[in-house]
């Protein structure tokens, strides 16, 4: 029933909001440049891989030796705004629709922290990830790691249609408010170590 409904309304939103996609790569092209679409090896359910998309915020400016700077300097006051406005996550929408991810579930995070979780903070990959969840809304990036995982588990093991549509109107709220965009001193957030409970 999930699935189905998440289907649905993936669907409905790409096509009605198939213009502001077509603006949003316009813009990209012109701040940004080529690719117009972040790609990213994510982990899924149960931490299989998939790749994720999003509208590019960062530019691919690079130290002397070669390496990415850090995302504060690569990260410019338009994609602030596509960030701030969660419109960088509408091509995760497709994600969506292949089957990779869910509306509402835990975030996707990086492939590197797999080997880092304990097998509790694991579990959050016992469903489809989503777009948005209850981490988002209770606090977004400017959460500790340890609360965005009991948030995630907490979410996992609570999960029922009420509580997936409370989360997609705190959802609009947090978009309008601009809230948690990033944690504080940071673009987003701190690299997760391993070092939470």
């Amino acid at each position: 029933m999930k699935r189905a409904i998440d289907l649905i309304i993936a669907l409905s939103i790409l096509l009605i909001l198939s213009p502001v996609l077509l603006l949003i790569a316009l813009f990209n092209w012109i701040y940004l440049g080529r690719p117009l679409i972040f790609q990213q090896k994510r982990p899924g359910l149960n931490g299989r891989p998939f790749n994720l998309f999003k509208f590019r915020t960062m530019k691919d400016t690079v130290d002397d030796s070669g390496r990415a700077l850090p995302d504060a300097k690569r990260l410019t006051r338009y994609g602030k705004l596509l960030r701030s406005t969660s419109l960088d996550e509408l091509p995760s929408l497709w994600n969506v629709v292949k089957g990779d991810m869910a509306i509402i579930g835990p975030r996707p995070l990086l492939m590197e922290y797999l080997p880092l979780y304990s097998e509790h903070q694991f579990r959050r990959h016992d469903i489809r990830p989503g777009i948005t969840g209850w981490a988002q809304v209770n606090g977004r990036n400017a959460i500790s790691w340890e609360e965005k995982f009991a948030a995630d588990i907490w979410y996992i093991d609570n999960q029922s249609f009420a509580l997936d549509l409370k989360i997609v109107f705190m959802t609009a709220k947090k978009v309008i408010s601009r809230d948690g965009v990033s944690a504080e001193g940071e673009a987003t957030m701190p690299k997760f170590t391993g070092n939470t409970s």
